[in-house]
């Protein structure tokens, strides 16, 4: 099915299709000119705004004006902690008369949750309900030329019982505010709107089939009739390994849009995987002689898939395991986060060998290009949380839940499918899937999610499978996910853990389980925090999960304390609950360290030593997580007197598979007995993933 374009979210549009034939480069000949030079001018609009809360919701306020930065939420300001509601940002910006003959779009990369834009006192539009997802609007009409243009924005973040996250349903920060980048899109009057690249490898010949979807605009009053050219890059060399044939021919009547789309392959081609993440880049770009316009989009070839009961990562088997982070949490950034923050948490991430995430909410795209570049699957999921979503209905979900459902997940699908760490669209959380009104709900949504993108896979984290599990939405998913909190949340010991599991499988034999959500939260009086319970809980339920191949993949919960309405530890800004491995700070616990161990791939090294050569033992888990160890590398410092590093040593560690084990010798040219020696295996990445410290 063809995706939709950000227009059709906002208005009528006219689609058509057309075929585009493409040619690979072959060899070492020189690489073609680039397709275009016309890109995407874009003007950020990050930076100072002005800021006035509305609690009466008459309109912009009179009074004084606060200087405020954006990204910003007005939930971490300390005076407006607890305020939901309206508020205005405004700014001022030039448009230069060189824009005159261009398209002009605003960007906004989220707003929570409501959203109405003027631009020098004119509607520009509006974004309604809908907190995570990104929406443009054109402005050419409504610009001032050569001089000054306000923008004014009406936010409101209030409960609201017609959207999802539903009233106060959601366990995380209702931050309100233009809380991600917004910026000025200017282009040509005709332009590509959006790429598209479904890259699926083909395991017996090393190719990839793509499927590359341009969608083009054109806003002007008058046809445009010109070509469309692509080339494919390898951002590894910077190498063109894909371009064009013939450009394809492209008309466009005026005030229209036309979809183009092409099936190629490209030779050869190297597969995005979480410990070698390598990455494309498609060039496109429409030419008429007279004008040109140029776009990108980033791409990973790789297939993920449900074969033979587990999970398959190009062909071969995986068990994956993981932590969810929750974003916004940091009191001094809230969901408004800085890129260095998101950086360190995503860098925390790798550092705990998190392979597998997922994520309550459609997340900043700062965090997915991340995890694209840096090797982490994840779980992208639609804002619905909580039984509490359908009380009150009847055995169908209201008309404006389900709309905005549906509304929430084809943005989210719109602007996130070409991340090749997306490998699964999470459609709702804890909803109480027996009953006729989520279950209708969640049919609907996977029914939705399968005809926009039918290569991914779809399923809900499900806490209503304790008892007839086999009569839960669940059943329809590609693979079952279940929130375990037994001993926690939930009635029983780490005891009960396998038998609950076994009882899933009989529910659903053919389907792999995960856990997307265990752990520890210190969130009631009879649970004081206590960081040796969760370390306690972390050990005893993966070892419950190991001995069950039927499981996939676990997901702990979570990262780190979280900030939340509905915290019950903190005031203000520090409304919290406790459940992680590190506090809202960043501050690590003593789990942090048990959770790396239990997440790595290895299961252990052991060293042998004679004078200063070392044998070094070290063996795969075969159980969870498990899959093969390629490209890996033993690092190795000596220590001498003193506790000084004195010599580094690397050597290749050959490909290990599940449960095997290999022997590698590293020796060192310094005489004299070593203090001590510190192995560290690492991924390709360069990220290690198990380290031990060995002493005589």
């Amino acid at each position: 099915m063809t995706m939709p374009t950000r227009r059709q979210f906002l208005g009528k549009t006219v689609t058509a299709t057309a075929a585009l034939a493409a040619t690979p480069v072959a060899g070492l000949a020189p690489d073609p000119p680039a397709v275009s030079q016309a890109t995407t001018t874009i003007v950020s609009l990050c930076g100072a705004w002005k800021f006035q809360v509305d609690a009466a919701a008459v309109g912009p306020p009179t009074g004084a004006w606060l200087d405020v930065d954006v990204p910003h939420t007005w939930q971490v300001d300390g005076i407006h902690t607890d305020y939901r509601g309206v508020a205005w940002y405004r700014r001022e910006f030039d448009a230069p008369a060189a824009w005159r003959n261009a398209a002009v779009r605003i960007e906004f990369e989220a707003v929570f949750h409501t959203a109405t834009v003027w631009v020098n006192g004119q509607k520009a539009g509006e974004h309604v309900r809908k907190g995570y997802t990104a929406f443009q609007f054109d402005i050419t009409p409504l610009l001032r030329w050569d001089r000054s243009n306000t923008i004014a924005v009406r936010v409101d973040n209030a409960f609201n019982e017609h959207m999802l996250p539903r009233g106060r349903s959601s366990d995380w920060a209702n931050d309100g505010g233009i809380f991600r980048p917004v910026q000025l899109l200017v282009t040509p009057k005709t332009f590509i709107d959006q790429l598209y690249v479904d890259a699926v490898p083909d395991l017996g010949s090393g190719d990839a089939a793509l499927t590359i979807t341009a969608h083009c605009r054109n806003v002007a009053t008058t046809p445009w009739v010109g070509t469309l050219a692509l080339r494919v890059i390898d951002e590894g060399t910077g190498r063109v390994v894909l371009t064009r044939a013939d450009p394809a021919k492209l008309t466009l009547k005026a005030d229209t849009d036309q979809t183009v789309t092409a099936k190629v392959r490209l030779p050869d081609a190297k597969r995005w995987h979480f410990d070698s993440p390598h990455l494309y880049r498609l060039e496109a770009a429409i030419d008429n002689g007279r004008k040109s316009h140029h776009l990108e989009a980033t791409f990973g070839v790789r297939r993920f898939e449900v074969k033979a009961g587990g999970f398959h990562l190009n062909g071969e088997p995986v068990r994956l395991m993981g932590v969810e982070r929750m974003a916004g949490s940091h009191p001094n950034f809230g969901m408004a986060e800085p890129t260095d923050w998101i950086e360190h948490d995503c860098r925390d991430l790798q550092q705990l060998n998190c392979v597998f995430t997922r994520v309550h909410w459609p997340q900043d795209k700062r965090v997915l290009d991340y995890c694209d570049r840096h090797g982490i699957l994840v779980q992208s999921e639609v804002p619905t949380w909580g039984s509490d979503t359908f009380q009150g209905m009847g055995t169908e979900p209201d008309i404006d839940i389900m709309a905005n459902g549906l509304e929430q997940l084809r943005e989210m699908i719109a602007r996130d499918r070409n991340h090749p760490s997306v490998v699964v669209w999470g459609l709702c959380n804890e909803i109480g899937g027996q009953t006729p009104a989520a279950y209708r709900f969640a049919e609907r949504m996977l029914h939705e999610a399968k005809a926009l993108d039918p290569g991914r896979l779809c399923t809900y984290a499900s806490h209503s499978l304790d008892h007839t599990p086999e009569r839960d939405v669940a059943r329809l998913m590609d693979f079952i996910e279940a929130n375990e909190y037994i001993g926690t949340w939930a009635p029983g010991t780490a005891r009960d853990v396998g038998p609950f599991l076994d009882t899933l499988h009989a529910a659903f034999p053919g389907k792999p389980l995960v856990i997307s959500e265990y752990g520890y939260c210190a969130c009631t009086p009879d649970r004081p925090e206590g960081d040796s319970q969760r370390i306690d809980v972390l050990r005893s339920h993966t070892a419950a999960y190991r001995t069950r191949g039927f499981v996939g993949g676990v997901i702990f919960f979570c990262y780190n304390d979280y900030r939340t309405h509905v915290g019950d530890r903190g005031v203000g800004v520090l409304k919290q609950r406790v459940h992680g491995v590190v506090d809202v700070y960043g501050r690590v616990k003593p789990s942090y360290e048990v959770l790396r161990q239990e997440s790595s791939a290895v299961e252990s090294l052991s060293v042998e030593s004679q004078e200063n050569v070392f044998q070094v033992r070290l063996k795969a888990r075969n159980d969870i997580p498990a899959h093969t160890l390629r490209g890996y590398v033993l690092s190795s410092v000596l220590y001498g007197q003193g506790d000084v590093p004195v010599e580094q040593q690397e050597v290749s560690i050959p490909d290990v598979a599940p449960g095997q084990a290999v022997t590698v010798a590293v020796g060192f040219t310094q005489p004299g007995a070593p203090l001590r020696v510190q192995f560290d295996v690492r991924r390709p990445t360069r990220i290690s993933t198990y380290t031990l410290d060995w002493k005589p």
